[in-house]
């Protein structure tokens, strides 16, 4: 991906998630990807959020997606769930759809200022347009709390998808590092 249309897409995923009230950024990478996050609450318990991903993985791969969800936070749990639009651009294929998505995460007593957990998503190939058939995306995190605002974790990512040729492709996945601002 040309280093202009990211700057495009995150100046989109700005804009986007400056409607909301910011709640969140979020940056994870590792040899072959990047991902950058931005998330907001547009009401008490429902967040709008989207991400841009650049991965050299498997091929090229640039990844966008949009998410609404309902979530819901206490001392010891986080969740959510909602519908996610997706769409990508590979040397697989091209396309997306909408899908729905969701996470929880647990805080360990023992350790209160960490937390395990993950998220996934499914589209289903009856609301998906051009190239693209179905996929998936399924992510794991430890994260600690370095500060009352910083969250630093570390994770697994693997983003699959089936195109019109009828292969399954692993687009992007491997071990991770991130970092994710709390507004």
């Amino acid at each position: 991906m040309n280093a202009i249309s990211f700057l495009a897409g995150v100046a989109t995923l700005a804009l986007t998630t400056s409607l909301a009230q910011a709640s969140g950024l979020d940056v994870n990478i590792n040899n072959e990807a990047a991902r950058f996050a931005a998330s907001g609450e547009v009401s008490p318990g429902i967040e709008l959020g989207g991400s841009l991903l650049s991965s050299d993985d498997n091929g090229g791969l640039t990844a966008a997606d949009i998410q609404l969800m309902g979530t819901e936070s206490t001392r010891t749990y986080e969740v959510g769930a909602g519908p996610h639009l997706s769409h990508y651009d590979s040397d697989h294929g091209k396309g997306g759809g909408l899908g729905l998505g969701g996470f929880g995460y647990v805080y360990l007593p023992a350790v209160p200022k960490l937390s395990v957990g993950g998220y996934g998503v499914y589209t289903p190939g009856a609301l998906t347009y051009q190239d693209f058939d179905h996929g998936s995306e399924l992510g794991a995190r430890a994260r600690y709390r370095v500060a009352h605002n910083v969250q630093a974790y570390v994770g697994y990512r693997r983003v699959g998808a089936e195109f019109d040729d009828g292969d399954n492709e692993t687009l992007d996945s491997g071990p991770l590092v991130g970092v994710n601002l709390l507004f």
